[in-house]
């Protein structure tokens, strides 16, 4: 084992064991205790490189027992890295101001581990200048976007919202995505190629020097192009295909943009009713007329239709918003939507519950549970999936999946509104669906079977 040192203080043993597998991949020795008064006693007499800390445990918790380390002089040089499910940019701002250096989720993947490594000096950086030098793609502006008075800037801030912040999770997803899949695909090439070699490698034999013929170099020197050029073509092949997957998500941005554009303003004859149905993904909210009449209800079917500035989801046509694989479902852009609904009501004198809705949509998926899972290829054939499903949803409650700024949230509205308005939120059936799964045969793909798991894996959003 290597020379560095890690101490995991969580009281999931599944978790600790999970972690402890990664970091022994790259030689780092390894001690684990089950609450912060353990992890107390243990920095009494030891000295580790790095303290992997869970936040929610019996007694003390990860951010008192961040405190006491901080505190003490003679452990307050050593990194801590929050090694939770909390997320969030109101929760890292806490953990660092606290004294810990970063959060690592508890969904993780090996190279999220390496890259917390590197930045701790714990292992020496081998990504090249091409990987350091890697850059996300940048869209030029909207064309022909002006600016419009009155409702219609109201209305347009949930599609500005959608378009830029959803782009630039796809966008990082995609790179982590492609770092791992270059990594196993270089990992296992380089297996095969030794293999290759120690199996025609010839054994020794107690031939005697006379009758020992010639070495024959050629035959080598054929077998070290041929095995060049695998490598090469497979490197190749990889590139064109996560290229070609950049390139459709651009073209998708492009059109999500033009629907942007082209999307009819909400009528002035008609202020009762919402804007005209579109391409589906999100479902906008009913529009409640303005004069106290009854509501009219007509769905928007968009991700970045355009809402109504009086338009308030309803139990009969909910505001329904898709959640990319793997993503929280109640933060990023969802939580961002929640909060302009919520200060919409506040600001309106509106009361009543907002009912926020969860459900886990299915997924052809290829990995294992140690390494975590990821998309099969789109054209990989639906029998091949190693799970039909969504490990990483599946199981929670909606109190589990509750991020701590979505509380905050929460909490901030109730006194705000003086207990007036409320927000519930809580797990769906899995089977209530809103587009329906293709029917299984040997000519399914895993990209029809995902097309329709993305529509599903979505958060409703109702007031009640």
């Amino acid at each position: 084992m290597g020379a560095k040192r890690a101490l995991i203080v969580d009281d999931s043993k599944s978790a600790r064991l999970f972690l402890a597998r990664i970091l022994e991949k790259y030689e780092i020795d390894v001690d684990s205790v089950e609450n912060a008064e353990s992890a107390m006693d243990y920095l009494a007499t030891h000295r580790p490189d790095v303290i992997f800390m869970d936040h929610l445990m019996p007694g003390m918790d990860g951010f008192q027992a961040v405190q006491a380390i901080k505190n003490n002089p003679i452990t307050a040089t050593i990194p801590i890295m929050m090694y939770t499910s909390q997320e969030g940019e109101l929760y890292l701002g806490q953990a660092r101001a606290l004294g810990a250096v970063g959060v690592l989720p508890k969904q993780i993947k090996p190279t999220d581990v390496s890259k917390v490594l590197y930045q701790l000096h714990l292992l020496a950086d081998r990504r090249s200048s091409y990987q350091s030098s890697f850059r996300a793609l940048t869209l030029p502006p909207l064309e022909g976007a002006a600016a419009e008075s009155g409702a219609a800037n109201d209305s347009a801030v949930l599609p500005k919202v959608l378009t830029e912040t959803s782009l630039r999770e796809q966008f990082a997803e995609l790179r982590r995505a492609l770092v791992a899949g270059i990594d196993t695909q270089t990992d296992r090439i380089t297996a095969e190629v030794r293999a290759l070699l120690l199996e025609a490698m010839p054994p020794p034999s107690p031939v005697p020097e006379s009758t020992v013929p010639p070495p024959r170099t050629w035959e080598w020197g054929w077998a070290v192009a041929a095995v060049a050029l695998a490598i090469a073509f497979a490197t190749t092949a990889l590139w064109w295909y996560q290229s070609s997957q950049l390139d459709a998500l651009t073209a998708q941005v492009a059109q999500l943009r033009h629907d942007i554009i082209t999307a009819p303003a909400p009528s002035a004859a008609a202020p009762g009713r919402a804007a005209g149905a579109t391409s589906s993904g999100l479902s906008g909210p009913a529009d409640l007329g303005a004069g106290g009449g009854a509501p009219s209800l007509e769905a928007n079917r968009t991700v970045t239709g355009q809402v109504p500035a009086r338009a308030l989801p309803t139990d009969a046509r909910p505001l329904i918003v898709t959640v990319p694989y793997g993503a929280d479902a109640f933060g990023g852009p969802r939580l961002e939507i929640v909060r302009q609904l919520l200060d919409r009501m506040v600001k309106d004198g509106r009361g009543g519950m907002v009912d926020i809705k969860s459900f886990a949509g299915r997924f052809c998926l290829m990995g294992n549970a140690t390494d975590g899972y990821s998309l099969a290829p789109e054209e990989t054939p639906f029998t091949r999936c190693d799970v039909v499903g969504n490990p990483a949803e599946e199981g929670l409650s909606a109190a589990q999946r509750m991020s701590l700024p979505l509380a905050n949230l929460i909490g901030g509205v109730r006194n705000s509104s003086h207990g007036r308005l409320d927000v519930q939120p809580s797990t769906g059936d899995a089977n209530a669906t809103v587009t329906p799964y293709p029917q299984v045969s040997p000519e399914l793909t895993a990209g029809e079977w995902n097309r329709a798991g993305s529509a599903n894996n979505r958060i409703e959003i109702r007031v009640r």
